[in-house]
């Protein structure tokens, strides 16, 4: 059973930045999407396990990096300059395989980013 643990949620200002961490139970191809209040998940970026090939959603290009330190099986978010509308539930996936599709088969309980104006 794989299991993924988010942390690094909570309340910040607008402008700051904040660090999401994903824990895995393995070694996996790790993403991370996010869910705004009466909106759909939606794509943030993901992380090959071997080779540190990422792949980001357009509008997470300027603000948002993902990395991974494979010595721990941690992925994680790094997100600038945040913004109000960054304020979701993030959640971290992982699959077996990298590739071009957005199904996830694992997926982590999300953690909470609230940013205030």
């Amino acid at each position: 059973q794989v299991q993924l643990t988010e942390f690094g949620g909570g309340l910040v200002q607008a402008g700051g930045s904040l660090r999401l961490s994903c824990a895995a139970s393995g070694r996996y191809v790790m993403a991370w999407f996010r869910q705004a209040p009466g909106k759909s998940r939606e794509f943030v970026a993901a992380i090959n396990w071997n080779n540190d090939d990422t792949y980001y959603a357009n509008s997470a290009k300027a603000r948002f990096t993902i990395s991974r330190d494979n010595t721990k099986n941690t992925a994680y978010l790094q997100v600038d300059s945040l913004k109000p509308e960054d304020t979701a539930v993030y959640y971290c996936a992982a699959r077996e395989n990298w590739g071009p599709s957005y199904r996830y088969d694992y997926w982590g309980q999300g953690t909470q980013v609230t940013v205030s104006s």
